[in-house]
């Protein structure tokens, strides 16, 4: 039976880019270019591995997000995904964490499942919740954070590195995992990569195609509610010592000042 890999994938706003909120307090997408988040490419990665040393394996890569979301999903059919799916709905706008959790647990379970692979957090909201609530939603097992991971006779092993030690977990099938930056650099797409892509097949879903009511999800249904933002200040000139004679101190009281030392 063909070992079933679901990666989920986010389109983020370009980190490099000038980002900031729309009116009503969500990240404002339409003046900043997206593309696939940076840390999915490793997640992306490491299914691919996996499945390329199993018998039978297919890729399906799984992202919620607006129309331009297709461009995440194309750079992941590039690198080697069999298939993509795209949740697409006007109601998802300002969906918190939660709220995507269950859309992606929804989507997950309808297309089928034996691992879940997910990046460890996405570059814009950086909160590396999903994978477990996801996991808590479809009721299996989560092994997260992992810089290493493998799926041999029905379990998925990985390692995971902590400050003073390593862990190394496993947990049977189906289950969910979610993979660090240290696990493995992303293979870059190639020519032929990217032109098969574009024959490969992407579903398109909305919420009814996955039961869920619209109160569900969206900026009525978040848990979650941002009360103000401001931007960044502008930058201001810097503090320049001229040493002489004196500059080490004036040094040390300009760091102590700023409570640096």
């Amino acid at each position: 039976m063909s070992l079933r890999i679901v990666v989920t994938v986010k389109y983020v706003p370009d980190a490099t880019g000038d980002r900031h909120f729309a009116d009503d307090l969500t990240v404002d997408r339409d003046d900043v270019d997206g593309l696939l988040s940076e840390l999915d490419e490793y997640a992306v990665e490491q299914a691919l591995q996996i499945a390329e040393d199993a018998d039978d394996a297919e890729v399906t890569v799984l992202t919620v997000g607006p129309e331009d979301a297709k461009d995440a999903l194309r750079k992941a059919l590039s690198m080697g995904a069999d298939k993509a799916i795209h949740v697409e709905d006007d109601d998802l706008h300002g969906t918190d964490a939660i709220g995507t959790s269950l859309v992606l647990a929804k989507a997950i379970e309808k297309a089928g499942f034996d691992l879940v692979v997910s990046g460890m957090a996405s570059t814009d909201g950086t909160m590396g919740v999903v994978p477990a609530l996801v996991a808590e939603r479809l009721g299996v097992p989560q092994v997260t954070l992992l810089s290493e991971v493998s799926v041999e006779d029905g379990v998925v092993k990985g390692r995971r590195d902590g400050d003073a030690a390593s862990e190394q977990l496993e947990a049977s099938l189906p289950a969910i995992v979610s993979v660090t930056d240290q696990s493995g650099e992303a293979r870059y797409p190639s020519f032929k990569g990217i032109m098969a892509a574009k024959k490969k097949p992407v579903e398109s879903w909305d919420l009814s195609d996955l039961d869920i009511e619209a109160e569900e999800v969206g900026l009525e249904g978040a848990f979650t509610t941002v009360e103000a933002a401001n931007e960044r200040p502008a930058r201001t000139a810097g503090t320049i010592v001229k040493d002489e004679g004196e500059g080490g101190k004036q040094l040390a009281e300009f760091l102590a000042s700023q409570k640096f030392i």
